[in-house]
């Protein structure tokens, strides 16, 4: 059977960008626009503070405490899409929450400790040195590298519904999954040439929408 034709052209109808979905969030009654930028975000705040040393209750509140921020600073209009890097905001956003978390946990152990907290002492401490992992990585790095991660798993997203969910399938169990091609074929009922087409069509789009996004966080 002939393969679809290459939907490449269906680019600027895949879902919004972020620059897009920010400015949609000035409008508090849009819920879809509100629900698509919490769930494409909530998880990667997670696991950056998640691996910045806290606890997934900690993680969970730093989420919430974000958005709250987010929202609020998206109110008062302290966030322009023309200015500045997206990037930068959202990290900055979710950055004190995460210094909040352990100055909660550093006040908690030192009140069962019986122990007298000193915040003046705890602010002489850098940011950096209170938010690294035991490898020594600082939060701007491990913001990095997991915002590269988030960036392949929404350009992936997207790029699902700009193919045929076969030529999808193929390309996620050959280049996803690191299937052989002899596998790919025996299981899927696919000839080789099928493979290395999905393959390089679904390879070219994911490489496309991948450095649009990463362009877009740096606005």
């Amino acid at each position: 059977m002939a393969e679809p034709v290459d939907k490449e052209e269906k680019i600027s109808n895949s879902p919004q960008t972020r620059k897009t979905l920010i400015e949609k969030l000035d409008n508090w009654s849009d819920w879809s626009s509100w629900d698509e930028f919490y769930r494409t975000y909530s998880g990667f705040v997670f696991h950056v503070a998640r691996k910045s040393g806290l606890s997934d209750d900690e993680a969970s509140d730093v989420v919430q405490e974000t958005f709250i921020g987010v929202a609020k600073n998206l109110q008062k209009k302290k966030f322009d899409t023309s200015q500045g890097s997206f990037k930068s905001f959202l990290l900055n956003q979710a950055r004190w929450r995460i210094l909040d978390q352990f100055r909660r946990r550093k006040k908690q152990q030192d009140r069962e400790a019986n122990i007298h907290f000193d915040e003046d002492e705890e602010r002489r401490t850098s940011p950096i040195e209170r938010c690294a992992d035991p490898q020594g990585v600082t939060l701007e790095k491990l913001w990095d590298r997991e915002w590269k991660d988030q960036v392949m798993e929404i350009a992936l997203r997207r790029v699902r519904t700009m193919v045929s969910p076969r030529q999808f399938q193929i390309f996620s169990c050959y280049v996803i999954n690191g299937w052989t091609p002899e596998r790919v074929k025996e299981e899927l009922g696919v000839n080789a040439a099928q493979v290395y087409l999905a393959k390089h069509r679904v390879g070219r789009l994911l490489k496309k929408e991948a450095a649009r996004l990463s362009a877009e966080g740096q606005r």
